[in-house]
């Protein structure tokens, strides 16, 4: 672990990687287009939102997180939808549509890959992602960041108890530990009931299921930037118990 002085107020920094280090949700949702098009002939657009939206939610206990979740999902929905009309060539349009999208560049946001680098300098860094493990391992790989961070935890939920086993499993003290993330219900919320400090940085688009009503988010101690770059002047100005 790097050495830090008596000021630094965290041992870890945690960073989510979606929507917070590199673009993400446009890619599903370029891809969800596609899929209304295709489906078009057989319902309307914002009937197929819905069903494919509850056939996703419905699916996360089976598929998890992920792009291949997702494809799974757009299938069934096909099916569903077109009560079992649809042919083998639009089954085949939808397994090309995932195949597009591992496929799709990893774009870092601005700024991320000073501020992770200036960072790495004072503070070990942690990744904590959710999602496919084959799909998360290959964009950190093709992100160009992996090697800024000490440890990386591709899970498959970020509630309390991953985060409760996350910092058990590598000794960190609650107090000490820091998560920066786009996402109110997985980023911040879980974080802060364990004890833990949060920054929220948010991102032009949010998936619906990580939506969190304004009343569940009423006396949480956590900050928010609008700005991956000014995360470094937020710490200087730290303490720890700045969001206490």
């Amino acid at each position: 672990m790097k050495s830090k002085s008596a000021t630094t107020p965290f041992d870890v920094i945690a960073f989510d990687a979606d929507d917070t280090l590199w673009h993400n949700e446009h890619i599903y949702l370029n891809t969800h287009d596609k899929f209304k098009q295709l489906l078009r002939q057989y319902h309307n657009e914002e009937w197929i939102d819905q069903r494919l939206h509850e056939t996703e939610i419905r699916n996360l206990q089976h598929f998890g997180y992920g792009i291949k979740g997702f494809t799974l999902s757009m299938i069934e929905t096909a099916i569903e939808l077109s009560e079992g009309r649809v042919g083998g060539n639009e089954i085949q349009t939808i397994i090309e549509f995932g195949k597009a999208m591992t496929r799709a560049p990893v774009e870092l946001l601005e700024g991320v890959a000073a501020t992770i680098a200036q960072l790495a300098e004072s503070y070990e860094l942690l990744l904590i992602t959710k999602g496919d493990l084959f799909d998360q391992e290959a964009k950190i790989a093709r992100s160009g960041l992996g090697d800024y961070f000490r440890r990386i935890e591709v899970v498959s939920e970020k509630d309390v108890e991953t985060y409760k086993r996350i910092t058990a499993k590598h000794g960190i003290a609650p107090e000490r530990f820091l998560m920066v993330g786009n996402s109110l219900k997985s980023d911040i919320l879980p974080v802060v009931a364990i004890g833990g400090k949060a920054v929220y940085i948010p991102y032009k688009t949010t998936w619906i299921h990580e939506r969190v009503a304004e009343e569940d988010l009423a006396t949480k101690p956590y900050l928010t930037i609008q700005h991956i770059s000014l995360l470094p002047a937020l710490l200087n100005e730290m303490t720890p118990d700045v969001v206490d």
